[in-house]
């Protein structure tokens, strides 16, 4: 089958020998290339490729994150010199990755298993991200799709997380966005010295938070510095006290 390709690099090289060998290996249309994670995510969006050729690693987008604002999310083939955690998520949730630098043989051996691949669902992108990311590595910033605008919000001017069904709130500097993502999916990447899950519905930044008040006669509220009130749960106070200290 035809497969009609977006190649995705911010390297004018790679993007030029990705070209090559698909005229080579034939039965791939280069529909368009783009040297950003910006134009991709624009690109993917109007063009609809059956497959994407995607760097990770690039500058302001990278390649997870530019899967995130997409969906439904393309057949991508990585593109990629990335570190052996990655590669062990691509194998299995990927239709292929490309290690730099590869052979063409093994360029066609990708096209091939995109060819089989072609349809069947990825890994959720969020999820995807979170299982390349080495252990120990926290994350460091959230992308937002809202219409045709992307936000990137970096983790320390996070406020607060609040759970709304599959999705989730975020609020910083007084700002709401909202992201389709489970607050349970996001808990599990943030660094627990810097954010706690103080109720089931809420994540807060540990620095924002203020004081802790009284609320009713068996519950609390985190008071942060922009006058949000948060409700604390009883584990939620229990987290707050392991972290901030007994007198919380």
């Amino acid at each position: 089958m035809n497969l009609r390709a977006l190649i995705v690099d911010d390297e004018d090289l790679a993007r030029q020998l990705l070209r090559e060998y698909s005229e080579n290996a034939g039965g791939v249309e280069i529909v368009a290339e783009c040297s950003n994670g910006f134009d991709a995510v624009k690109a993917i969006g109007e063009l609809k490729p059956d497959l994407v050729f995607l760097d990770v690693q690039m500058p302001k987008l990278d390649g997870f994150e530019v899967l995130e604002l997409v969906d439904p999310p393309p057949a991508v083939i990585f593109v990629t010199a990335y570190d052996q955690y990655a590669m062990r998520a691509f194998d299995e949730h990927a239709v292929d990755y490309l290690l730099k630098p590869f052979h063409p043989d093994r360029f066609r051996k990708a096209l091939d298993r995109a060819r089989t691949r072609l349809g069947k669902p990825m890994m959720p992108p969020v999820q995807l991200t979170a299982a390349a990311r080495p252990p120990g590595r926290r994350l460091e910033r959230i992308v937002v799709k809202n219409g045709s605008k992307v936000q990137i919000i970096p983790v320390d001017q996070l406020d607060y997380v609040q759970a709304q069904d599959d999705y989730i709130a975020l609020h910083s500097d007084n700002k709401s966005h909202l992201k389709q993502q489970t607050i349970s999916d996001l808990e599990k990447q943030l660094d627990p010295a810097c954010f706690a899950r103080i109720h089931r519905s809420y994540i807060v930044n540990l620095s924002c938070i203020v004081r802790i008040e009284p609320y009713t006669k068996d519950s609390r509220v985190a008071v942060l510095r922009d006058g949000a009130q948060i409700p604390v749960s009883r584990s939620g106070l229990a987290k707050l006290q392991s972290v901030l200290g007994e007198d919380v």
